[in-house]
């Protein structure tokens, strides 16, 4: 609120120094008279006092910033980020409560900044000490962080906090690390400080986190969805839902203008029909707020943060597919599994079948053995055919027995092979269980975030739409008001303008002595009485025309969203004004004494009887010169077109400031 005072305070400085500079250059313009010298003395009087009191106002406030501490924004704006994702266990709860605390502190030192504010405003010596008091040591005082190379207001802890990525960082440290009900809580709080919506919508997304964070800890091995590029994920949706500082401001301004609208509505119940110099500075500062208004609320509705509508769309859609490309790979490895089985199944039931015959053969060999046994020791004379059948026997077996002990080896490395590539595939198949669930999860979080911000868009959009029904329907039945009185008054303008040429033009050509009463003194010229009077009104007149055109103008400026009613009643008044100021420009101007150029006192007075005047040998056609070159209006014309030269380069707020200063001069002046 501090640096918001100062920076009014150095721009309300520097529209002085602009206002002392146009009145200067109009001074020069309109000649060296004791008009020229009087405006100069009042525009040196109004800027050294305005001087005073902002440099007054700019001390204060350079010492309560000089007390205060002051940080780089960047550097904590690193430090924010770095720390969010690096804390663990009890260093992240103390990190959340450091956070939580400055985001409370910087709450409650804005609201006892905006109390005072308003207790101030009703008594400018209490605004004294009040300063004093907050800047006593005992007082509280925020830490504020600026750039040295970049222009702008001090920014508090909560404007860094949200500007950087800290908000999110905690978050995807949540969902790496699962949060204990202390961090819940304390996250729940700053939700409630930097996220949009109300405490439902802000408990709704913490439980989504918690489930993130769930599914996320038993992912390990990632086949096809990358754990970097889904936390990418989170982090966006959270920036989406982030409250923007920008956006608070114009939100802010959008506030305070619609209460001084509101204000000024109640005010303003009855029309005013005379045309003063207040009246038009009230209608001239009506029209600047209700444009500022519809220009704050279109910035508000074209505003939008977090990912587009199309993005989301793909990030949803890329989900899904890696979603069904699990779940295809998973039925393909279970179909793989069924088969190995089956195989399996197979070799078993041949080992069988196989240990079964070689079984067989082993008994019928060795009944064969006992036989030939018996045989050898009964026929001795046949020992050697039958040792030869016993050698082949033997033989037999022994190829019988390796045949058996190969098969169950390479029985054994079969069914081996068969079993590690049965682990192999369950081990796939809960990793891509595991992965699915985590998309799915992934999905449902996105799809509520999605609804919940589009939500707010509409209500927010509808919320706007109807302010600028209601704010465009006062600034048009404002338009039509003020150019329903301004009509009138003009056409009676112009009715005394008339009146006031003929008793001049009755009167002109002879030179009115100056009357003097038997004391000695002057008696007041009855001509010069008109030619007031007429200079007096003809300003009027033309400051009138000025701010017509400028709300015609203000007006009719075509904005994207915005509708104007009654168009055809403004326009047909306009038209109705062009016609009188068609009738004035219609009426020839007189010659005027009061402008006429002074001659020196050293004329003897007969010459100044016998010679003509200048200006009465000049052509009709060269009155309008001689128009121009009167000092009233010269000011004029060149104070609106210095305001109209200078509004293309500035903004809407000093424009509406540097106008109001020119109107303040010209009624001055004339």
């Amino acid at each position: 609120m501090h640096a918001t005072k100062r920076w009014r305070n150095l721009k309300q400085l520097r529209t002085m120094s602009w206002v002392r500079s146009a009145v200067n250059r109009a001074v020069e313009a309109g000649g060296q008279s004791n008009l020229t010298r009087t405006v100069r003395n009042y525009a040196d009087t109004v800027v050294h006092h305005a001087s005073n009191a902002v440099a007054g106002g700019a001390k204060i406030i350079q010492d309560r910033i000089v007390s205060r501490n002051m940080q780089s924004f960047r550097h904590t704006v690193k430090r924010l980020e770095e720390v969010s994702v690096s804390c663990r266990g009890i260093e992240r709860v103390q990190l959340l409560r450091r956070w939580l605390v400055a985001l409370k502190e910087v709450e409650r030192l804005s609201a006892t900044s905006t109390v005072t504010d308003t207790a101030n405003a009703k008594d400018q010596d209490d605004h004294f000490v009040s300063d004093d008091n907050k800047d006593s040591p005992t007082a509280p005082t925020l830490i504020y962080y600026v750039d040295p190379g970049v222009p702008g207001e001090p920014k508090t802890f909560q404007d860094v906090f949200l500007h950087s990525q800290a908000l999110e960082g905690i978050t995807l440290s949540m969902i790496l690390e699962e949060p204990n009900e202390e961090e819940v809580s304390l996250l729940l709080e700053i939700y409630g400080l930097c996220i949009k919506g109300g405490k439902e919508e802000q408990t709704a997304l913490l439980t989504s986190v918690q489930k993130l964070a769930k599914a996320f800890s038993g992912y390990e091995d990632e086949v096809l969805a990358k754990r970097e590029e889904l936390l990418q994920y989170v982090q966006a949706s959270i920036s989406g839902l982030k409250v923007n500082a920008d956006l608070m401001r114009i939100e802010v301004e959008a506030c305070n203008l619609k209460d001084k609208i509101d204000k000024m509505k109640a005010s303003n119940s009855v029309e005013t029909k005379s045309v003063t110099i207040e009246a038009l500075d009230e209608a001239m500062k009506n029209i600047q707020m209700c444009s500022k208004l519809e220009e704050l609320l279109l910035k508000k509705k074209d505003f939008s943060s977090g990912d587009s509508p199309e993005l989301h769309a793909e990030k949803v859609d890329k989900m899904k597919v890696l979603s069904e490309s699990l779940a295809n790979s998973t039925t393909k490895a279970q179909s793989r599994i069924s088969e190995h089985r089956s195989q399996k199944e197979d070799a078993l039931h041949f080992r069988v079948t196989k240990s079964s015959e070689v079984s067989e053969i082993e008994k019928e060999l060795g009944v064969e053995i006992e036989e030939l046994e018996k045989q050898k020791n009964e026929l001795e004379d046949k020992l050697k055919k039958v040792n030869t059948l016993l050698t082949s026997a033997r033989t037999r077996l022994r190829n019988a027995k390796e045949e058996k002990d190969q098969f169950e080896d390479a029985s054994n490395e079969i069914i081996l092979h068969l079993k590690t590539k049965e682990d192999e595939m369950l081990r796939a198949i809960a990793s891509y269980t595991t992965e699915a669930k985590v998309v799915d999860t992934w999905v449902n979080f996105l799809e509520h975030t999605w609804i919940f911000k589009t939500s707010l868009t509409k209500r927010n959009e509808e919320q706007i739409n109807a302010e600028l029904e209601r704010y465009g329907d006062y600034f048009v039945n404002l338009v039509v008001n003020l150019l329903s009185s301004y009509k009138e008054n003009l056409g009676s303008s112009v009715t005394q303008i008339r009146t006031l040429v003929e008793n001049l033009r009755s009167s002109q050509g002879l030179e009115i002595p100056v009357d003097v009463d038997n004391d000695g003194s002057k008696v007041e010229n009855p001509r010069k009485k008109l030619e007031e009077e007429y200079l007096d009104i003809e300003s009027k007149f033309l400051t009138t025309l000025n701010i017509v055109d400028f709300m015609n103008k203000q007006f009719h400026i075509q904005k994207q969203g915005i509708f104007r009613k009654d168009k055809d009643k403004v326009t047909e008044l306009s038209h109705a004004i062009e016609k009188i100021k068609q009738d004035f420009e219609s009426i020839e101007r007189p010659k005027l004494q009061i402008e006429a150029p002074i001659e020196k006192s050293e004329t003897p007075s007969s010459q100044i009887h016998s010679t003509p005047s200048p200006t009465s040998k000049l052509p009709n056609k060269n009155k309008q010169d001689k128009k121009k070159k009167s000092p009233s209006f010269t000011l004029r014309t060149i104070s609106i077109e210095e305001l109209d030269k200078s509004s293309e380069d500035d903004s809407a707020e000093e424009i509406s400031e540097w106008e109001f200063d020119a109107l303040d001069k010209t009624h001055t002046l004339s």
